[in-house]
């Protein structure tokens, strides 16, 4: 396959697990008859209320139960590989995590390493953060794919993790909870982490009111090249080997580079 049609699906979940498994079924096929090999869903894709409470403990989910379970079921139906975010169980708390799975089963997970403290929200009073330690990476088209989260992307050394992991995309689901200048800083850093990169980058969020959307497919070079805008809806765009080949041969910035990114 020369060429790895990626999907962003812009949706809100809802406190319905019921509602939101059909509605990332359709989402799923939705993508699929639209040529996607890739179909990426928002963080909390599972389930969501604003603001995080309680109650996302009562509906965590394992990574074997219902809402990984559907997600295999229809990239088995449709032969896609799908990514999204759950609210998954850890104890008296819950971890904001990304899965990635296909017809297999299980392929990866990441588990959001920086929570969401900041700009009024508290996100830590809920949820435990992911472990650091080695990016996991999945291969669809012959493209390496990385994932991390939301406001992961503030953070320029999640990205720079997962190339050096070797990857040639990552996927950021999220909610990205609007505010002043908030739609801006998401496509600025979406670009940003692009550009410095020289990678892909898929990117699925809430819609409005509550999220900014602007869910955004990004070349390696920082181009938009599919998009959503305030609404929901579907955007699908090409990926390449060889446009990541091409811009980094151009654009060399990861092997000049003079620093590493390692754990605090």
């Amino acid at each position: 396959m020369s060429e790895l049609f990626a999907a962003v699906c812009q949706f809100s979940p809802s406190a319905s697990p019921e509602g939101n498994r059909a509605r990332v079924v359709e989402l799923i096929g939705d993508a699929a008859a639209r040529g996607a090999h890739l179909v990426v869903l928002p963080e909390y894709s599972n389930y969501f209320v604003d603001p995080l409470d309680a109650s996302f403990a009562a509906n965590a989910e394992t990574l074997d139960g219902p809402f990984v379970r559907t997600l295999q079921s229809a990239a088995s139906a449709h032969d896609v590989t799908v990514i999204a975010g759950l609210v998954e169980e850890a104890g008296d708390r819950v971890h904001n995590t990304l899965v990635a799975v296909d017809a297999t089963g299980l392929l990866a997970t990441y588990r959001k390493q920086h929570l969401y403290d900041a700009f009024g929200s508290r996100e830590s009073d809920w949820l435990e953060p992911g472990d650091l330690g080695d990016a996991q990476t999945i291969e669809v088209a012959g493209l390496r794919i990385a994932m991390m989260t939301c406001y992961d992307l503030r953070f320029p050394e999640v990205a720079r993790t997962l190339v050096d992991a070797g990857a040639d995309a990552i996927v950021v689901p999220a909610e990205w909870v609007r505010g002043p200048l908030k739609e801006y800083h998401w496509t600025t850093l979406l670009a940003a982490r692009a550009i410095e990169n020289t990678v892909y980058v898929v990117a699925a969020d809430h819609p409005a009111p509550i999220g900014v959307g602007h869910s955004q497919i990004i070349d390696p070079a920082g181009v938009v090249i599919g998009g959503v805008g305030t609404g929901e809806g579907i955007a699908v765009a090409p990926l390449t080997k060889d446009a990541v080949d091409a811009v980094r041969e151009k654009n060399p910035a990861l092997r000049l580079r003079r620093y590493r990114v390692v754990p605090r």
